[in-house]
């Protein structure tokens, strides 16, 4: 609980959540960690939430959005990490805000970065405005440092595709890997542009004072929804290039297996020819043995450098 700004109390009864918050000057967070239940009934009852808004707190994997209603507005966003081995975390927090309160909702939402910013907020805490800006400020510039730590990986990638015995299996794991993760970040960062733009137009939420600094969050959705968007195009980039790569390797392999079968046909076409079961020049005479030996390693030798000079082998 939160008076003119400074915290006045913690672990009050939710039973007293709807007194408390109906004093002026006062305003309350309540926060549910772990799988909503009673608690939530509760908190429902104390503020009058809707009822699709409570279902839609219980149920996981909402997409990231921001739902008006009578006195209160509910959001679910996500906040991201990216694992070492590639691999995109999600952590789902739904947000129901009114005039007075704010309740969050989640099962593991570390909310000790949220609590730092609430502490030192400019302007002090007493609002509900600034207790919302606090938490998608955080959600925020974990997007951003994650879709920053992947275009890191995809430095790395590159610079593993020119590699010249690159692994391919572990190539295209990574690859594979940071193309899925990409994809779940753009589902999560994408409709922030749109939940912004929603709470842009609640003047009753974000009044002048508050404008410019929900302003700059939105200049941060944007910076990492256009980095989505180039990681996107850049990973595009790096598997085309991986199979072109691929592909001109495979065609030098081409290159030198026939070039070597020609050079093998030239002993078996002659040896072939002096097998042949009629009588010919040198036939069971030592010069003919000797014929047909020069022959041989003069074109294989001819052919090998002519294939040597035209870069085949």
């Amino acid at each position: 609980m939160y008076r003119d700004g400074e915290l006045v109390e913690e672990g009050f009864g939710l039973d007293q959540l709807a007194a408390c918050v109906g004093e002026d000057g006062q305003v309350a967070w309540v926060d549910l960690d772990g799988a909503p239940g009673s608690d939530l009934n509760l908190v429902g009852e104390q503020l009058g939430l809707h009822e699709l808004a409570i279902e839609d707190a219980r149920e996981s994997r909402q997409r990231p959005k921001v739902d008006h209603y009578r006195g209160h507005l509910f959001l679910t966003v996500y906040r991201t990490a990216l694992a070492d081995d590639g691999e995109l975390t999600t952590t789902e927090l739904g947000i129901f805000v009114t005039p007075r309160a704010l309740v969050t909702v989640h099962t593991g939402f570390d909310m000790a970065a949220v609590l730092r910013r609430w502490d030192t907020a400019n302007p002090p805490t007493d609002r509900v405005g600034v207790l919302l800006h606090g938490i998608l400020d955080d959600v925020v510039d974990g997007h951003l440092q994650t879709a920053q730590a992947m275009d890191e990986d995809l430095d790395e990638l590159e610079d593993a595709v020119f590699e010249e015995r690159a692994a391919d299996r572990d190539l295209q794991r990574r690859t594979v890997t940071l193309r899925r993760s990409l994809s779940d970040l753009r589902h999560v960062v994408q409709p922030m542009r749109e939940l912004l733009l929603g709470l842009h137009r609640d003047h009753t939420l974000i009044d002048d004072d508050l404008r410019p600094w929900f302003a700059d969050i939105r200049d941060h959705v944007a910076h990492a929804a256009e980095m989505t968007d180039s990681l996107r195009e850049q990973l595009t980039t790096i598997r085309e290039t991986e199979l072109n790569i691929q592909s001109n390797r495979l065609n030098l392999i081409m290159k030198k297996v026939t070039g070597w079968a020609a050079i093998i046909a030239i002993p078996t076409a002659i040896t072939g020819f002096y097998g042949q079961n009629v009588p010919y020049p040198g036939a069971e005479q030592p010069w003919g043995f000797w014929v047909s030996t020069v022959a041989i390693l003069v074109l294989s030798v001819g052919l090998y450098a002519m294939f040597r000079r035209k870069d085949w082998l």
